[in-house]
């Protein structure tokens, strides 16, 4: 890839002056303390900082392309500058072109909906395992092939990094990615360039409208994944029909449908489903038979993810066994209900949850099963969406026998404001505390407890850190709760 490839890559962009050499393209950089001799750097527009700032940074670090939506002379350093409308779509163009487009190389799974995404790709990642397919995942949590891990700050990683980690896997031999599609990542054109095999949509609820600012401008742009140039007509769309978005979907994409759900009018159901604290059991019908289903899971929701994992399986013509065999072998996903130890007379449980309709769904599916009470602990993050606050609260107080309201990652904000929030929507008359140090609520919830109870705490689930204003601290509710038990 060279200088005078980029006008093709980039048709639409402005070059206002041409430098005299064609120089070889080294690499790609959004960040200009990364610039290496030959690199491109791409300024992007950010909610503090406009990467236009940083340009005389780049060209000194030995940047001989400045990719910007605003013109800056160049000519003294002769350098391309190229003018584009949007930085963050040209820097997915860019990257693709310069890994050589991937996704092309690849069998592409992506999911999106505000809740289910994460399990989903640990069902899927151990169907196709199962069918003998070498596998990545691109999730919340990491990405990981070849039994190596690495961390993952974004759900849904900037287009560089994304199409980075594509060309990284196809190229050690992984042949299917299965990964989470978040609404920021559609927004922000982190996906351009992915072509997708098979879409999936697990449900929407209210989450990021501190980002989309409406729920429809947050479930438009969620549908995109299911349209090109993401989806062609020719690949598959599986859609849990369990919610009126999916429903609503399902009659409006061109490509082929896989359509699951609780009812028999779908193309993937569950017949007479045995969920219980610790699994999920029942038969799922699709258009190709039947197969007995044992997970060691709990839950409605995670029957739904489930059914949207079978879904996947079917469009990609893996036979019924790789299937059950691949979610009998889901034993766990790290936050995810995960429950700490069965060497205890109590349940105790971690959930990322952090949503009214998240928090609803994994307290309702405790209550199925429970045989006494159910304490919640939970909070909510700072600088996000105030309005599910007092929302989280009435769901909370109202299903638990006790809730005790406490911080999640407040960041800039406050504590007690956020906490004054969620408790703006409990009624007084349901038993509630207010901590709001987690690691005291956590263990004023074990130590509340008694044999036979479930303690649920919610809203982080697998993360290891705590945003306390201007600084991280590690914090792990898992470890936290166990010193707790083991004490």
């Amino acid at each position: 890839m060279k200088q005078s490839d980029i006008a093709t890559i980039l048709p639409d962009c402005q070059l206002p002056f041409q430098p005299s050499t064609d120089l070889e393209i080294t690499g790609i950089q959004y960040d200009s303390r990364k610039i290496k001799p030959g690199n491109i750097f791409v300024a992007i527009p950010g909610h503090q900082n406009d990467g236009s700032q940083y340009v005389p940074q780049a060209i000194s670090n030995g940047a001989c392309v400045i990719v910007a939506e605003s013109y800056q002379a160049a000519e003294a350093h002769d350098i391309l500058h190229v003018q584009v409308s949007n930085s963050r779509y040209a820097l997915a163009c860019l990257a693709q072109a310069f890994f050589h487009h991937p996704s092309k190389k690849l069998c592409l799974i992506g999911i999106t909906g505000t809740n289910g995404k994460t399990t989903t790709t640990y069902l899927i990642e151990n169907i196709l395992k199962s069918n003998g397919h070498a596998t990545g995942v691109i999730s919340t949590i990491e990405y990981r092939y070849h039994d190596k891990s690495y961390p993952n700050p974004l759900t849904t990683p900037e287009s560089l990094d994304l199409q980075r980690i594509l060309h990284e896997m196809q190229s050690s031999g992984i042949t299917h990615i299965v990964m989470e599609v978040s609404s920021h990542g559609l927004e922000l054109d982190r996906v351009i360039g992915c072509e997708y095999d098979v879409a999936v949509f697990t449900n929407l609820t209210q989450d990021h409208l501190d980002f989309h600012q409406t729920m429809d401008a947050y479930w438009q742009c969620k549908k995109r994944l299911f349209f090109p140039p993401y989806l062609s007509s020719d690949k598959h769309a599986v859609i849990n029909c369990d919610n009126h978005s999916g429903v609503e979907l399902q009659g409006e994409i061109e490509s082929s449908r896989v359509r699951v759900g609780k009812a028999s009018i779908n193309d993937i159901y569950c017949q007479n489903p045995d969920i219980s604290l610790a699994s999920i059991s029942g038969t799922i019908n699709t258009p190709i038979g039947s197969m007995p289903l044992t997970a060691p899971l709990t839950g409605d929701h995670n029957l739904q993810n489930i059914l949207c994992a079978t879904g996947v399986g079917i469009a990609l013509k893996i036979p019924l066994s790789a299937i059950s065999s691949g979610i009998s072998q889901t034993t766990k996903i790290p936050g995810r209900l995960e429950r700490l130890t069965a060497y205890t007379d109590r349940y105790v449980f971690v959930d990322y949850a952090h949503t009214p309709d998240a928090l609803e769904n994994v307290i309702q599916c405790i209550r199925k099963s429970m045989t006494r009470r159910l304490i919640t602990v939970f909070g909510c993050g700072g600088d996000r969406d105030r309005s599910k606050r007092p929302l989280m609260g009435k769901v909370a107080a109202s299903l638990s026998d006790l809730c005790i309201v406490t911080s999640d990652n407040p960041r800039s904000e406050p504590p007690n404001v956020i906490i004054d929030d969620i408790c703006q929507g409990m009624d007084p008359s349901h038993a509630y505390k207010v901590e709001p140090d987690r690691a005291k609520a956590i263990g004023l919830a074990i130590h509340a407890s008694c044999p036979q109870d479930v303690v649920l705490i919610a809203g982080k689930g697998h993360e290891t850190y705590q945003i306390l204003g201007d600084r991280t601290i590690d914090f792990d509710d898992r470890e936290c709760a166990l010193r707790y038990l083991d004490g």
